[in-house]
């Protein structure tokens, strides 16, 4: 089995990383360019391969599409699929996309007049969809799931000659991502309202009046992915670190790192043009760490492996989604971080990092096939070597990520077991 181990010897972050566009961003404007070719024109578009695969799919003319591990572009080609008309796909991909339930999407896109067949069990992939035209209407959706379910049908709405009503019900789960989708669609000139817990989409005929020249969108940085450096910075010596691309003003609800790494960990945020600068801040205390995730539950993992390397015990909330992920996140954090010493509590929502033990080992983590497991822990390289199995994970959402650390005058060698 391949695996990589990581240390650094000096304990100082400095330097100047380009991370590419942040892949939430990306996803939903590549669906939008695919509906309204001549309407957008984009810049820094994620090299993830997620965003690949989906950017494939959308232009492929094969009748088998394969998105592999993505949920991102299973949900979203469902609903783009579902409009094609006259185009008859079979959408499948990984056996673990084939675990993760799609029925919320599926019968409300039905509902819809869309026709779309479980090719295997009811309410999973593969989907065998036949695309139609689709009137719109009024639709009700359960708010309090996953968030990509109502940004699917968001992002197509405008095609409906009816326009869409959706009204939300429940608790909204990660909100930050809806919202990302509404100030997209909003941005590129779509008729769009948000009031309470209603959605108001009309069809793109009554936005034309915008549509007269081409829109040039400067995709900002993955949020996300910078999560990775601000951990680095919170368990450095000393740092002064530079990413490129990002904005005081963000779509992305991981920007909440900017507050969270300041407030609890000691990191300072400058932004300077299109850029921030990392520091650390040697004045600030640490509170107690206590931190509700609801609307950013992707950063949960970055959070609770900081806490592990700087040994400080903390509370994560809001953490209901992480169980239907690219993998079950809160017990892949829980068998990890206790071969790291750490005692950890978790219930359905939530995770407590109660006390650590000195590590002194190197330790081999298991990365379960998801991308976060393998760069959140990877931070720990700085303390103490670390080693990351099955690290091509990375490529789903930031392929240069090894590289970029080896620019920060990490070690990283390729070994064997």
């Amino acid at each position: 089995m391949n695996y990589i181990n990581i240390n650094k010897k000096k304990k100082d972050i400095n330097g100047y990383i380009h991370i590419t566009g942040s892949k939430s961003e990306s996803n939903r404007f590549l669906i939008l360019k695919a509906l309204f070719p001549n309407l957008i024109f984009l810049k820094n578009i994620s090299n993830s391969d997620d965003t690949l695969l989906l950017n494939n799919a959308l232009f492929s003319n094969k009748k088998e599409i394969n998105i592999n591990h993505s949920g991102t572009a299973m949900r979203f080609l469902t609903a783009f699929f579902s409009i094609k008309e006259k185009k008859e796909v079979l959408l499948t991909g990984s056996y673990r996309i084939q675990e993760r339930p799609i029925s919320i999407l599926v019968e409300t896109l039905k509902k819809l007049g869309a026709n779309i067949v479980y090719e295997k069990e009811i309410g999973f992939p593969p989907l065998r969809i036949i695309g139609k035209k689709l009137l719109g209407g009024e639709i009700y959706m359960n708010a309090n799931l996953s968030s990509q379910f109502i940004s699917s049908i968001m992002l197509i709405a405008s095609t409906f000659e009816n326009g869409l009503k959706i009204f939300l019900s429940k608790k909204i789960t990660s909100h930050s991502y809806i919202k990302m989708t509404f100030k997209i669609l909003k941005k590129i000139g779509l008729n769009i309202s948000w009031n309470n817990n209603i959605i108001y989409i009309k069809n793109i005929k009554f936005s034309k009046k915008k549509f007269k020249n081409k829109k040039k969108i400067l995709i900002e940085s993955d949020w996300s992915s910078a999560s990775y450096y601000y951990s680095l910075v919170a368990l450095s010596k000393k740092a002064n670190l530079n990413l490129k691309f990002y904005k005081k003003k963000s779509l992305q609800g991981d920007k909440i790192i900017t507050n969270i790494y300041k407030i609890f960990f000691n990191v300072k945020t400058i932004f300077k043009k299109k850029n921030i600068n990392l520091k650390k801040n040697f004045l600030l205390k640490p509170k107690t760490i206590n931190i509700n995730l609801n609307s950013t539950p992707d950063i949960a993992q970055t959070i609770a492996v900081t806490c592990t390397g700087l040994k400080k015990k903390c509370i994560l909330k809001g953490l209901k989604t992480l169980k239907v992920k690219e993998t079950d996140r809160l017990n892949a954090l829980k068998n990890e971080l206790f071969k790291l010493g750490v005692k950890i509590v978790l219930t359905k929502n939530s995770l407590k990092l109660l006390n650590f033990k000195k590590n002194k080992k190197n330790k081999y983590i298991n990365t379960y096939d998801d991308h976060r497991m393998a760069m959140s822990f990877s931070t720990l390289g700085i303390l103490y070597p670390i080693s990351i199995l099955h690290y091509n994970v990375i490529n789903k959402s930031y392929p240069n990520f090894w590289l970029n650390l080896k620019n920060l005058y990490f070690i990283i060698k390729n070994k064997k077991i």
